[in-house]
């Protein structure tokens, strides 16, 4: 059988629904963003796959995984025919395969898929292939521009604005499911794998065009358990800035409106994992106060401690212009971002 490969820039730019045939194990580990988890093996049945390969080689490890997809193959079709129902249109009328390495088990659901009369094509070099394309973008130079800023400057809403005005952005911590601090992870989903990151990264930076800024808020290299991309994190660093200057006022309003939503024992529980860094005289003031509801005095005890580490690394940091955002109305930022940008 001849079997239909493309390479990677071909594969992602064609029409067609996106499967990825590895164990659940592996898609949960990192997979191409949008594709669709169809295992040819569970968790299980690529151990005992496996293992055979490793004990008794090749041709009894086929052997061993024809007979499991055998025993399941009104299951994997059925699988494949619930998928076409709900996604195949005009557009999206193929299957898109890849595997970990473009081998046996994307070559095994090509010729299932064939014998039913479905159009197919495969990802030479799998997933592995991918991913060496993931990491080579972050060594490529990016015209990056970090919005910094005190927690509750409204960094993200700016990310929001820009990208509403069709400016190119990479919203890290929306990404990365975590808003960066203690909090970040209250009302998030779970956070991706760093890998899966990696990639969700790199697919924001394959649309972007080369010659455009690209705007990134500024942050630690962890946000939450994700790690930001080495090649990337050590070109932020070097990046122009543009600190935005908020009225503590206005910060404050920020966190009430983004945080009080939450209830007392989520808030308790994020301000107990910085007691060491709080020190016990802010620590009981900030739970004391979400007790009472008095969501201004928790700001100003966690903004005391998160002012002083921010001001420490900003010193660390060159190429910095301040923008006072302070009175500005929010129909006046799009432009002051911009022509602050454009003096770099």
């Amino acid at each position: 059988m001849n079997f239909i490969r493309k390479e990677l820039k071909e594969f992602k730019e064609s029409n067609g629904l996106l499967i990825d045939v590895r164990s659940p194990e592996e898609y949960y580990k990192g997979h191409m963003p949008n594709s669709i988890n169809i295992p040819l093996f569970n968790n299980e049945e690529r151990v005992i796959v496996g293992k055979t390969y490793n004990l008794n080689g090749k041709e009894k490890a086929v052997t061993k995984g024809l007979e499991i997809v055998e025993s399941k193959l009104e299951q994997l079709i059925s699988e494949f025919v619930d998928v076409e129902k709900l996604y195949f249109d005009n557009k999206n009328n193929k299957f898109k395969i890849y595997c970990a390495r473009g081998g046996m088990r994307s070559k095994s659901i090509f010729w299932l898929l064939s014998k039913l009369n479905y159009s197919v094509f495969l990802l030479s070099g799998g997933y592995k292939n991918y991913r060496r394309s993931v990491l080579s973008k972050f060594t490529k130079n990016i015209k990056i521009i970090i919005i910094g800023g005190k927690t509750g400057s409204g960094k993200t809403r700016i990310l929001n604005i820009l990208r509403n005005n069709n400016y190119q952005i990479i919203d890290l911590e929306f990404l990365a499911n975590h808003r960066g601090s203690a909090f970040g992870g209250l009302g998030m989903n779970k956070q991706p794998s760093n890998e899966q990151f990696e990639n969700l990264i790199a697919e924001e930076l394959y649309t972007f065009d080369n010659n455009k800024d690209v705007f990134i808020e500024a942050e630690s290299s962890n946000i939450g358990k994700c790690r930001i991309p080495y090649e990337l994190f050590k070109q932020m660093k070097i990046s122009p800035r543009i600190e935005v200057i908020r009225s503590e006022r206005d910060r404050i309003d920020e966190l009430i409106s983004t945080y009080s939503v939450f209830s007392k024992n989520q808030l308790i529980d994020s301000v107990l994992k910085i007691t060491k860094r709080l020190g016990p005289q802010r620590t009981n003031k900030a739970i004391e106060s979400i007790k009472n509801e008095d969501w201004e005095n928790v700001c100003k005890a966690v903004l005391e401690y998160y002012d002083k580490c921010y001001e420490h690394e900003l010193r660390s940091r060159n190429n910095v212009k301040t923008l006072d955002l302070r009175e500005v109305k929010e129909k006046e930022i799009l432009s002051m971002i911009i022509k602050s940008s454009s003096k770099k």
